[in-house]
């Protein structure tokens, strides 16, 4: 009887372990998803409050740092471009390790308490080489860039395969922290072609990002040029302007869709010759302010802009002018890593806007210098 009686509570708990890994598995995944004209993240309304940084312009070293920095001025996302060329510097060739691993940025944003939006492009802009694309793609004859030309795509399509493999998985609907992916960047500036855009909104999905949000960024004066139905749109814009003005459009056509600033340019980025790029951060603070009591959400451009390192740096053309090696962009973290003044006005502004029980880590001392 002694013995029946082990066997039935073994019996028993198995059954409790059973139950408990089928209730895990089957439990409801975390998701992203508009409700309401907002965004939703987990079934709670989020503004996105959110600061970009790019991973080649800071070193690996340093990732956590700035991470943690920009977590402790009040960010609750942060958002990365993407550099194509940066990982395929050969033809068929990635490399996603060390200065270049993207997923390790990405799962140190997610410790550090922060959503990530990725920027794949495969045009980034950004006053990087060649926009982001792979030097050899200039070896193609009669190549035509940024187009549905079938070597083109082919090419785009091999590029965000491989950058699926690394970052599907760490989407929000996998347990990551991946919230929304950008399909294309502001071709409004650049072209109409909406055939274009929507091969690459379909080459993004096809790579993995299917349960997560998909938007595209445009200026206000150009974004129904190329706006597709099933993406968010977002718009871009710099301190000082009327942001009324720059989402009427949007609220017009677009009533339900939650408001975003993809780029609030804090500063600007510096060309070779010309003086130091600065604009007022008590300007910033009050755009910034203004929207979030409006319920609009914002990326700021940039919260730390870092360093062009190497032969990354590029150019705008015509009239030609070389952008400088560094990108500190006069952001809230210097190009040094350091807290500056705007960084602190900032934070000052920000704990106002906490979530219930949301508390901001302390703000790290400045890094020793030699």
């Amino acid at each position: 009887i002694k013995m029946n009686k082990s066997r039935s509570n073994v019996f028993i708990m198995l059954n409790l372990i059973v139950s408990f890994f089928i209730s895990a598995c089957s439990s409801p995944r975390e998701q992203v998803k508009i409700e309401n004209g907002t965004f939703n993240i987990n079934g709670k309304d989020v503004q996105l409050i959110c600061g970009e940084m790019h991973y080649p312009r800071i070193p690996h070293e340093y990732w956590r740092d700035r991470l943690h920095r920009a977590r402790a001025m009040g960010l609750n996302t942060v958002s990365a471009y993407v550099f194509w060329n940066f990982h395929e510097r050969q033809p068929g060739v990635f490399d996603f390790s060390g200065q270049a691993d993207i997923a390790e940025f990405v799962r140190i944003a997610q410790e550090e308490g922060l959503y990530v939006i990725l920027r794949p492009g495969p045009y980034v802009c950004a006053e990087w080489d060649f926009g982001g694309y792979p030097s050899w793609l200039l070896k193609e004859k009669d190549l035509t860039y940024r187009s549905k030309d079938p070597r083109f795509m082919s090419y785009c399509e091999r590029y965000i395969k491989e950058l699926g493999k690394q970052l599907a998985p760490l989407t929000i609907n996998n347990g990551g922290n991946i919230i929304m992916v950008q399909v294309e960047n502001e071709y409004g500036s650049y072209a109409t072609d909406k055939p274009y855009v929507s091969a690459i909104r379909d080459t993004v999905r096809a790579a993995g990002f299917t349960e997560v949000l998909l938007f595209q960024c445009d200026w206000s004066s150009n974004f129904l040029n190329n706006g597709l139905d099933d993406l968010i749109w977002t718009v871009n814009f710099g301190t000082g302007a009327d942001i009324d003005k720059q989402f009427a459009k949007l609220r017009e056509v677009r009533p339900e869709t939650p408001l975003m600033c993809s780029e609030f340019w804090s500063g600007w980025f510096d060309h070779w010759g010309r003086k130091h790029e600065t604009r007022p951060g008590e300007v910033m603070v009050e755009g910034l302010k203004e929207m979030l009591d409006k319920g609009i959400s914002f990326s700021l451009y940039m919260t730390h802009g870092g360093t062009t390192f190497g032969w990354w740096g590029g150019a705008n053309n015509p009239a030609y002018s070389a952008m400088c090696s560094s990108y500190d962009y006069d952001a809230p973290i210097s190009e040094a890593g350091w807290t500056t003044d705007k960084y602190f006005a900032l934070r000052d502004m920000l704990k106002n806007y906490l979530q219930e029980g949301e508390k901001l880590p302390d703000v790290p001392q400045a890094l020793p210098v030699m």
